[in-house]
């Protein structure tokens, strides 16, 4: 099982870390994601979920990354559950390598804005944004997080796609320092985290979630406050589907009912679900609250 850990090192700092190889082979596989495609919604599903580690009940956060290269937008959602759900606007884009060999995210991703929404149960949710600085992700979300939240950081994130298209291995960390906490311990953070071998690299040799927490934080010690589950899960549903189709109006849904079905394919998970005439007709009843004579 994957798991989501936050740690505390000394000095005021807090650590989270994921291992989501798992999960994002799953969403690479449900998206039929080509492999920069696949590494870019890896990397922001890992994001929210490191993102999500101080969410509580029903809480959740939702990451859209909305840049100028072809793959469009990216949107994640993951509540304090563990459940974690995303998609990326084009799944089929694939670039050449960068110049440094690797799968070129920043230029699928492009320039534009970085949006963080928290929904914690208050009457309206917490909503930031930053400017993408690179289009790498993990350095988007530490300018992000220094930038509208006040919080100094250091993310890491890696996504490791196979030549056959397959995610062999994925996950992240998150570093950030309280406030109050030892300026020299930050600086030893920031230079100490620089020194680490690649995410991916790091997950191929084994390592857990919480190794990679206490990896992050070195020599600054690392207390395991608590492990939770992630998973790849969607909130879909045949009953929210019809919810959808009754936005659309009663015209809309009669038009539907004449061609005898309606199909609907969820964005987060690629689920498809057929809404037949019997269901429809009973909607457009709902609609305009009528009813057939009874015999």
């Amino acid at each position: 099982m994957e798991t989501l850990v936050r740690a505390m090192g000394s000095e005021g700092v807090l650590a989270f870390a994921s291992v989501t190889t798992r999960l994002v082979e799953e969403a690479r596989r449900r998206h039929q994601a080509a492999p920069t495609a696949a590494a870019a919604l890896g990397r922001a599903l890992t994001a929210s979920s490191l993102l999500s580690g101080t969410l509580e009940g029903q809480q959740k956060v939702t990451l859209r990354i909305l840049g100028d290269g072809p793959l469009g937008g990216i949107v994640t959602d993951t509540t304090a559950s563990g459940d974690v759900r995303g998609y990326v606007q084009n799944p089929w884009v694939h670039l050449p390598l960068s110049s440094r060999r690797k799968l070129d995210v920043g230029g699928a991703v492009g320039r534009g804005t970085l949006h963080v929404t928290r929904d914690l149960g208050l009457r309206w949710p917490y909503h930031g944004s930053a400017p993408l600085v690179s289009g790498e992700i993990a350095e988007d979300l530490a300018y992000y997080l220094a930038q509208s939240e006040q919080v100094p950081s250091a993310v890491s994130l890696g996504v490791l796609v196979e030549p056959d298209g397959h995610v062999s291995a994925a996950g992240g960390f998150l570093v950030q320092w309280m406030p109050g906490s030892d300026p020299q311990a930050r600086d030893y953070l920031e230079a100490h985290v620089r020194t680490l071998p690649p995410v991916t690299q790091l997950v191929r040799q084994g390592l857990s979630s919480a190794d990679l927490a206490r990896l992050a934080l070195g020599q600054l010690g690392a207390q395991i406050l608590e492990e939770r589950p992630v998973r790849y899960r969607c909130t879909c549903s045949r009953e929210r589907v019809e919810g959808v189709l009754s936005l659309l109006g009663a015209d809309e849904v009669e038009s539907l009912l004449s061609e005898g079905r309606a199909e609907v394919r969820c964005r987060f998970c690629g689920e498809v679900y057929v809404v037949g005439r019997e269901a429809l007709q009973e909607l457009l009843w709902r609609l305009r609250g009528t009813r057939p004579p009874v015999a």
